[in-house]
C-alpha cells in the first residue's frame, strides 16, 4: 500500500479536485445558493456520499436545516427566496435537460447575486456536482465512518426515476 494521495498517481483527480475547491472556497456565488444546489443534485441523483457530505458543509456554511431538507420538494417550500428558486429551477433543468430554458438564465440574471462569474461559477458547479455524483454512485463510493447515512432522518430519495 502506497502512502501517496491518490491525486499524486492521478494527476486528473488533482486537478478535479483544485476546481472544486476553487468553486467552495473561492468564488463569487454565496455559499447558501452552491450548497442548496449540491444538495438538490444529491437528492435528484441519489448520491448518499454527496447528500451526507454537504449535509455538513450546509450547516458549516449555515444553511438552515430546513432549507436544506426542503431542496428534497424546493417548489413548495415557502422560505425560498428569488434566488433560491432560480438556482434550484436551474439545477433542475440542467439535470433533466443538459441546458436551463431562457426563463430560467433570466430568473438567474435578476436574481442572483455577483454578476456573470457567479452565474458562471453556479452552472461549473451544477456540472462539476453532476459529475462528482455520477462517479460516486458509479464506483459505489460508501459514505465515510462519520457520516449518517441521508441526514437528517434517514429518507432516500425514490430511486425508480434516477438515470445517473
Amino acid at each position: 500500500m502506497t502512502s501517496e494521495r491518490p491525486e499524486s498517481r492521478i494527476p486528473m483527480l488533482g486537478a478535479f479536485n483544485d476546481l472544486l475547491g476553487l468553486l467552495l472556497f473561492r468564488n463569487t456565488l454565496p455559499h447558501r445558493l452552491r450548497e442548496l444546489v449540491i444538495m438538490r443534485i444529491g437528492w435528484v441523483t441519489g448520491s448518499e456520499y454527496e447528500w451526507g457530505q454537504h449535509w455538513r458543509i450546509g450547516q458549516t456554511f449555515e444553511v438552515p436545516t430546513d432549507d436544506l431538507l426542503a431542496v428534497r420538494d424546493w417548489e413548495r417550500h415557502p422560505g425560498f427566496d428569488d434566488a433560491d428558486r432560480a438556482v434550484l429551477a436551474a439545477t433542475d433543468e440542467v439535470l433533466e435537460t443538459g441546458a436551463v430554458t431562457d426563463e430560467t438564465w433570466k430568473a438567474c440574471v435578476a436574481h442572483v447575486p455577483g454578476g456573470e462569474h457567479a452565474l458562471l461559477e453556479l452552472f461549473m458547479a451544477i456540472g462539476a456536482w453532476r459529475m462528482v455524483s455520477g462517479v460516486l454512485r458509479s464506483l459505489e463510493v460508501p459514505i465515510e465512518i462519520f457520516t449518517e447515512s441521508w441526514p437528517p432522518d434517514g429518507v432516500e430519495p425514490d430511486r425508480s426515476g434516477i438515470h445517473g
